[in-house]
C-alpha cells in the first residue's frame, strides 16, 4: 500500500512539473508567437485573455465531467492534449490555426488544473498530513526549466516548433507511462450526504454539497493571490527598467529570482504547515508578500526592487497550495467540486491583475499601483480561519496513519 501511495505521489508531481514547464514555454515566448503569425499589438491582448477564459470553462466543465470519469483518467488525457496544443502553436503558420491552438490549450489547460489538483488533495488526504505545497513546487521547478528552455530556444533563434518539438517527445511519454500509477481516493471517512460537516467557526455544511458563501473566502483569496503573482510575471520587468533605472539585462532578473525563492518556500512550506498549522503559514505567507510589495513601491534602486520580488515569491508560493487543500478540508464529500469551482478564480485573478496594475500605472504610477495587489493580499489574513483544519488537523501528533486506505491506481478503472 505504501508503494501504491509512493508511486502515486511522484507521478502526480511529475504531471505537476510537466504542466510547469509547458506554461512556461508558451508564455515566455509570446513576443516570438506573435512575431510568427503576425499578431498586431491590439489583438495580442484578445488572444491572451481567451486562454484563461477557455480554461474557466474547462474548469466549470471538469466539475460535471468528474461525476462520470475518475480524475486521474481526466488528467491522464488532457496532458497529452495541452503538450500537443503547445506543439501546434510553434508549428502553425496562420492565424486560425494559432487561435485553434490556443484555444485546445486553454481549455484543457482548466482541465488539467483542476484534475491534477483534485488528485493533490485526495492525496493528501490520504497520507493525512500536509503534502499539497510540495506538488506546486514541482510545478515551480517545471517553469524554471521552461523557461530556461525558452531563454535556450530565443538565444539561438530557433523556431518555435524546434524549441518545443524535443519537449512533447519528452513529456508527453513520460507523462502517459507516469499516469498508470495515479491515485484517486481519499481516504478520511465522507459523511453520508445529508449528514452534517463542521466547518470553520463551528459552522455546519451538508455533506457531499459546496455552500458557495462557505467557498467564497477561499475563492477571494485565489484571486488575490494570482492578481499578485500577474503582477511580479507582467510588470517586474518593466518595473524595474522604467521605474527603478536598472538596465535591460537586470531587468529579467526579478522574474527568476521570483520563481526560485517560490520554489524554495514550497520546498519547505509542508513542513511549516505540519509544525504550525496551515493558517499561521497562510497568515505569515500574506504578510511577507504585502511585505514584499511595499519593499518595490517604495525601493530607491534596482537591487531594493530585487528585494522586494524575492520577499513576495517567499510569501505568495503557499497561498495557492493551501488554498486548494483548505477546500478540499471544507467540503471533505464535495472536494472534487470544490475545487473545479475554486479553480475558476485562478483565471479570474490572472485576467485582473495585470490590466489592473497597468491601468493604474498609467492613470497614477506604477509605485502606487503595487500597493492595490498589496492591500488585496493583507485582506487574505481577514479570511485565514478557512484554512482551519477540522478533522484533517496535521502535525503535531495529530496525523493520520500512513496506511490508510486508498482509492484504486487509475490503471485499475
Amino acid at each position: 500500500m505504501t508503494d501504491v501511495l509512493r508511486r502515486g505521489r511522484a507521478s502526480l508531481a511529475f504531471s505537476f512539473f510537466a504542466q510547469g514547464a509547458t506554461f512556461a514555454l508558451l508564455v515566455t515566448r509570446i513576443p516570438a508567437i506573435q512575431d510568427r503569425y503576425g499578431v498586431s499589438d491590439a489583438l495580442l491582448p484578445v488572444f491572451l485573455a481567451a486562454v484563461p477564459v477557455l480554461a474557466g470553462v474547462g474548469s466549470v466543465t471538469t466539475e460535471q465531467l468528474v461525476k462520470r470519469v475518475r480524475p486521474s483518467r481526466l488528467l491522464r488525457w488532457s496532458q497529452p492534449v495541452v503538450l500537443l496544443a503547445l506543439l501546434g502553436v510553434g508549428a502553425g503558420g496562420h492565424m486560425a490555426e494559432l487561435a485553434v491552438a490556443l484555444a485546445a490549450f486553454g481549455l484543457t489547460v482548466g482541465a488539467l488544473d483542476a484534475s491534477m489538483n483534485m488528485l493533490g488533495v485526495s492525496l493528501q488526504r490520504t497520507y493525512g498530513r500536509s503534502i499539497m505545497l510540495g506538488f506546486h513546487a514541482a510545478y515551480s521547478l517545471g517553469g524554471i526549466v521552461g523557461a530556461s528552455l525558452a531563454w535556450v530556444g530565443a538565444h539561438w533563434h530557433l523556431a518555435l516548433w524546434v524549441s518545443y518539438l524535443p519537449v512533447v517527445a519528452v513529456l508527453l511519454p513520460a507523462a502517459l507511462v507516469g499516469s498508470r500509477w495515479y491515485v484517486d481516493g481519499g481516504s478520511a471517512p465522507v459523511p453520508e450526504a445529508g449528514d452534517a460537516v463542521e466547518g470553520p467557526g463551528g459552522r455546519e455544511t451538508e455533506a457531499g454539497t459546496v455552500v458557495f458563501r462557505l467557498l467564497l473566502p477561499l475563492c477571494l483569496v485565489m484571486t488575490f493571490a494570482y492578481i499578485g503573482d500577474s503582477t511580479v510575471s507582467n510588470w517586474s520587468a518593466k518595473y524595474l527598467q522604467d521605474t527603478l533605472g536598472s538596465s535591460e539585462q537586470l531587468a529579467t532578473v526579478p522574474y527568476n529570482v521570483y520563481m526560485i525563492t517560490t520554489l524554495l518556500g514550497r520546498s519547505i512550506g509542508d513542513f511549516g504547515v505540519r509544525r504550525f498549522g496551515a493558517v499561521a503559514v497562510v497568515r505569515l505567507g500574506a504578510l511577507v508578500a504585502a511585505l514584499g510589495f511595499a519593499v518595490v513601491a517604495g525601493a530607491p534602486g534596482a537591487w531594493v526592487g530585487m528585494l522586494g520580488f524575492t520577499l513576495l515569491g517567499l510569501g505568495l508560493c503557499v497561498l495557492v497550495p493551501q488554498t486548494f487543500a483548505a477546500a478540499g478540508r471544507l467540503f471533505p464529500g464535495a472536494s472534487d467540486t470544490a475545487i473545479a469551482r475554486l479553480n475558476i478564480f485562478n483565471y479570474v485573478g490572472f485576467l485582473i491583475g495585470s490590466p489592473l496594475v497597468g491601468a493604474l500605472g498609467d492613470a497614477w504610477n506604477y509605485r502606487g499601483a503595487m500597493l492595490v495587489p498589496m492591500a488585496l493580499v493583507l485582506v487574505t489574513l481577514v479570511y485565514a480561519r478557512s484554512f482551519k483544519p477540522g478533522q484533517d488537523r496535521y502535525g503535531g501528533g495529530h496525523e493520520r496513519p500512513r496506511t490508510a486506505d486508498v482509492g484504486r491506481g487509475s490503471n485499475g478503472l
